[in-house]
């Protein structure tokens, strides 16, 4: 009886451990994807993004951000992933030297470090937004 505990919790152990790794593959992929897009697209770096308290973001697997300001949308890389992004019950102040931008190495949204700085067009920012789905998949 002990035996056949140890092993059916072995074998559950095994398929999360599978799980795990299967969902870390599909994140890996779609950043590959995101980088993938930015050198293809040969996109622009900037230093800085103006925002306000009107802006809007989607999160792109908490690697990357598409920050929709009152003009201009730019894709935003963090340094590393960012998990505060999906977490609301503690809010991280952000660190900033001018209140109306945020500068690439040296400010954070929600706690994480912003790496890089990329200006999109409309066009651009939705097909971000559709990476990796199948056409008429996106509602």
């Amino acid at each position: 009886m002990r035996t056949a505990a140890l092993m059916i919790a072995a074998i559950a152990l095994a398929a999360c451990a599978a799980q795990d790794s299967q969902k870390q593959q599909a994140i890996d992929e779609a950043v590959q994807a995101v980088h993938d897009f930015i050198a293809v697209r040969g996109l622009e770096e900037r230093a800085k993004m103006p925002t306000s308290s009107r802006d809007s973001w989607d999160s792109i697997e908490n690697h990357f951000l598409i920050y929709a300001g009152r003009r201009d949308v730019f894709l935003v890389e963090f340094s590393r992933r960012c998990y505060e992004l999906d977490d609301y019950s503690t809010i991280v102040p952000d660190k900033r030297r001018d209140m109306g931008a945020v500068r690439a190495r040296f400010d954070t949204i929600r706690g994480c470090r912003i790496h890089k700085i990329y200006a999109l067009t409309e066009d651009e920012a939705e097909e971000l937004r559709n990476l990796g789905e199948a056409p008429g998949e996106r509602n």
